[in-house]
């Protein structure tokens, strides 16, 4: 059983939220509010148990509690799941069950969109909650937040690719994108507009075809197993998390572990895996904070070209934890965590002085 109260686990509250009469049952997780509001993106999956889909809620709040921060947002972290297959039981009772239930956090909570979840969806949510973001242009959103998760993405990449070769160049260099999804498809067009030579797996035969039909001549392999053991310079998983376990590092033949996938590692214990096999590794909440700094921007009056800038500078923050972590003689993941956690409890703790 997933514990919520056990040491370590550090969440603020997580809230089961059913309704029998559309079939709705969600969690939300707000791992920390130390920034702000916990800000993060609803996923609607099929979960094998409901203890699945709970150790999933706060291992993704906890994650954008350090994504917001790393990304110098005022923000805190949550996320919400919702237990279903999202092509079998999703409709817009569901989706306005939901909104009321994350408006009774009062803006503790501010959703978007994830895994199972699109810009039409939060439109369907906001007509019950004001506390979504990520909504279609047409009701003032900024839109597909995907546009900017994988720009961010591909800057981490350049600067991982500075960190290893000098330049933060990807021309000639051989990139292998595991899912090829909203973000996924978004990420191979910008490594073929920089030359990268690029292979691609995924599970669903439609998301490979459009991407072949954009970009002939990226390469197919047949799974995840086997785009692992083909030699790249980088590898980018793109689907759900844990695809970095003891195993498929063992088995990994690239210089660079660059993805848009939320918590790649399946355990603590294999950052320094990757770091003794000498395999640098971007860590997922960094690199891929671009959709968050999308949806946040949002809330201010949406400007695409400020929201791009801010993303820009994943580039310069990537280089930053690489360079901690250099000097402290750890893992990037654990630079990274150390940053974040520093900005939380540095300007969390402003909030024990009293403004009226």
């Amino acid at each position: 059983m997933t514990e919520v109260f056990g040491q370590g686990t550090g969440h603020e509250q997580v809230v089961f939220c059913q309704d029998q009469a559309t079939g709705l049952k969600a969690i939300i997780g707000i791992y920390s509010t130390a920034l702000g509001p916990s800000l993060g993106g609803t996923r609607f999956y099929p979960y094998a148990s409901e203890d699945a889909a709970l150790a999933d809620v706060l291992a993704l709040s906890k994650g954008m509690a350090y994504k917001n921060a790393l990304a110098g947002l005022d923000l805190g972290g949550g996320k919400a799941v919702i237990i279903g297959d999202p092509h079998k039981h999703k409709s817009e009772a569901l989706l306005r069950a939901f909104g009321r239930f994350v408006q009774t956090l009062g803006g503790r909570y501010i959703t978007a969109c994830d895994v199972g979840t699109y810009v039409q969806d939060m439109d369907i949510v906001a007509r019950e909650t004001e506390f979504v973001t990520g909504r279609s242009p047409e009701n003032g959103g900024a839109g597909d937040s995907s546009v900017l998760t994988a720009f961010g993405t591909y800057q981490g990449m350049r600067a991982s690719a500075d960190a290893v070769w000098g330049v933060p160049d990807l021309a000639g260099r051989k990139v292998g994108v595991a899912g090829v999804g909203k973000v996924g498809h978004i990420l191979v067009g910008h490594l073929i507009e920089a030359g990268a030579q690029v292979v691609i797996t995924d599970v669903s035969p439609a998301a490979i075809e459009r991407t072949r039909a954009a970009y002939p001549g990226v390469e197919v392999v047949d799974d995840l197993d086997t785009l692992i053991r083909t030699e790249l310079d980088v590898f980018a998983p793109c689907a759900l998390g844990g695809v970095l376990t003891d195993e498929t590092v063992g088995e990994l033949r690239t210089k660079i572990v660059c993805g848009a996938a939320n918590n790649q590692l399946a355990h603590p214990g294999v950052d320094k895996l990757l770091d003794d096999r000498g395999i640098l590794f971007a860590p997922d909440y960094l690199v891929n904070a671009g959709g968050v700094i999308q949806v946040d921007d949002e809330r201010h009056g949406f400007d695409f070209a400020r929201a791009k800038r801010k993303t820009t500078a994943i580039f310069d923050t990537t280089k930053a934890v690489f360079a901690l972590a250099k000097a402290d003689g750890v893992p990037p993941a654990a630079a990274a965590d150390r940053l974040a956690e520093r900005r939380m409890t540095e300007v969390g703790g402003l909030r024990s002085i009293l403004t009226v």
